[in-house]
């Protein structure tokens, strides 16, 4: 399959930063396919050799962290700023359960639709054309692709990202690029996900150093697209998250699906995207903000599934630790506050770190304070 566009399609389904580590309900999939017998290693070769790039479908994600459901909260959450939005769209996502329409042609048009409680949030893409449009704030951000990028959008640039629902190709893609000896692969039972005979990959990890119990990946039979994705905690039976097609077509979608004009009263913010260092003209003002940033450039520890990953904020924790959810879903320990689910933990120290990871907490306070 081509993966060019996951660059750009805004997906968080835990804060960002937990994903590049670590590594029921509502999604229609039933056991019992009759498929011809194939290894998890022939499997594996499916996915890598797909090549589906246009397709539809509905996507429903549901989460069952261990934390309370924030999405009635998030609008009065006081998120004034971009910290406090963040905070507020990674958690609404990391709880309770959400829709999404999808539609791909190609690696340059996309559109998702997030169906929220009487809102919409859409994410498009059309050629050079990007928006990211917010019903329920009557906002939208729109940017244009850098002509000389060659039509692929700078990573990370694309404002906005959090709170959108990931796609089962996204989240099986960064799990299996991480597979390593650290990692058991195996086949589960034959499954149907969204109409659709799939086989079932399981990524277990080899270390009790690890909250995730199990990943299982629905790998359609005929094309070797990921239908959906369960990840599991250790020692429960039903998914912590999970994410699939409740329905999926692969006839390429109507071109005005991706032709978007924001309606009368939306407040447009544009948004100019750069591509320093691209075309071989970077300025020293682009050489000083790289240097003025390195010391908050992410450190991993440990390897695999007990990977930790640390980075200095800077500014004023406030903006943070002052959001009415992360006060709420937060528990103080020395040194700083903790926010720990099923699956991922977080520690936010007094002194500007956050510490994250597929860990005990426990662990990550060791290794904050082993600095």
């Amino acid at each position: 399959m081509n993966r060019t566009w996951h660059r750009w399609i805004p997906a968080v389904a835990v804060p960002a930063v937990v994903v590049a580590v670590a590594v029921t309900g509502g999604v229609a999939a039933t056991a019992s396919a009759d498929l011809p017998e194939k290894t998890p290693q022939e499997v594996l070769a499916l996915v890598g050799s797909s090549e589906v790039e246009a397709f539809s479908g509905t996507l429903e994600q549901s989460s069952d962290l261990g934390l309370p459901d924030v999405s009635a909260l998030s609008s009065g959450s006081g998120a004034s700023d971009d910290s406090g939005a963040a905070v507020s769209s990674a958690l609404e996502l990391a709880t309770g359960s959400h829709t999404a329409r999808i539609y791909v042609d190609g690696p340059e048009r996309l559109r998702v639709q997030v169906l929220d409680t009487l809102a919409e949030r859409d994410a498009v893409r059309n050629g050079d054309d990007l928006w990211l449009y917010d019903s329920d704030e009557q906002s939208a951000v729109h940017a244009t692709l850098p002509s000389h990028d060659g039509g692929a959008t700078p990573e990370g640039s694309f404002p906005g990202a959090d709170g959108t629902v990931p796609t089962p190709d996204e989240l099986a893609s960064r799990f299996l690029d991480s597979v390593d000896p650290s990692t058991d692969v195996s086949l589960g039972s034959e499954q149907t996900v969204a109409g659709r005979d799939a086989y079932s990959l399981v990524l277990t990890p080899r270390t009790d150093d690890t909250l995730v119990g199990s990943v299982t990946i629905a790998v359609d039979a005929e094309t070797g697209m990921p239908l959906e994705v369960q990840v599991f905690a250790r020692g429960a039976s039903s998914a912590a998250f999970e994410v699939g097609f409740t329905d999926l077509s692969l006839d390429t979608p109507s071109a005005d699906l991706f032709d978007f004009t924001p309606p009368a009263g939306t407040e447009v913010t544009e948004k100019e995207l750069d591509a320093p260092g691209h075309d071989g003209t970077g300025t020293d003002d682009d050489a000083s903000d790289a240097a003025g940033h390195q010391d908050r450039e992410p450190t991993v520890t440990g390897e695999g599934w007990s990977s930790i990953v640390e980075t200095a904020l800077g500014g004023d924790l406030t903006e943070i630790t002052s959001n009415p959810l992360f006060s709420q879903l937060a528990t103080p320990v020395e040194g700083g506050s903790v926010l720990q689910t099923a699956l991922v933990s977080v520690l936010l120290t007094d002194d500007g770190r956050l510490l994250a990871g597929a860990v005990p907490a426990e662990l990550l306070q060791q290794a904050a304070a082993a600095e």
